[in-house]
């Protein structure tokens, strides 16, 4: 079954996903789905641009340089994070797995669909109905899905698994909590 609309997406119920839930996008409820049928997600109204000043200058992360009051454009946040809007969503991180990597409990995912996933990529996984956020890679020269924190164990991914990969993690918002 194909998505009723362009920029809509659907997933086959093949597990329970309650409490499964895509910020940015609204869903035909998966708790009165039967296996099999699908649970169609939508995307929401195309934002307005938000376009800031760009400046020229890059920051020093050492030693302060003087500023350099030159603006080069105009920069839209929406273009920028979101280059595939109709195929995009959100998702908060719960957990410590991916810290080497830059993910911290609390971050919010941005997450491509339109992205086809390759070795090295940060990828939303679903492995028999259990979601994950992972690196896509290998472990012992096996296909992996491998986490960013040595407390934890990669993940081997077996043939006899279901493995469903949600999406491409584009980029990560990670808040200075002030």
């Amino acid at each position: 079954m194909s998505a009723p609309f362009q920029g809509a997406f659907c997933y086959y119920i093949q597990h329970s996903y309650s409490g499964v839930k895509i910020m940015g996008y609204s869903t035909s409820s998966g708790a009165d789905k039967a296996e099999g049928e699908p649970i169609i997600f939508y995307p929401p109204s195309q934002p307005a641009p938000l376009k800031r000043p760009l400046y020229a200058s890059r920051i020093p992360a050492g030693f302060p340089s003087p500023a350099d009051d030159h603006v080069e454009r105009s920069l839209d946040l929406h273009e920028h994070l979101l280059p595939h809007p109709d195929a995009s969503f959100f998702l908060k991180v719960s957990g410590d797995s991916m810290l080497d990597y830059g993910i911290h409990d609390g971050d919010l995912l941005i997450v491509d669909r339109a992205i086809d996933a390759r070795e090295g990529h940060i990828v939303i996984a679903a492995i028999d109905g259990e979601l994950t956020v992972k690196k896509l890679g290998k472990h012992t020269g096996k296909p992996a899905l491998l986490p960013g924190n040595s407390a934890y164990p990669p993940i081997l991914l077996d043939p006899e698994q279901e493995l469903l990969i949600w999406g491409v993690v584009r980029h990560v918002i990670h808040s200075l909590g002030q």
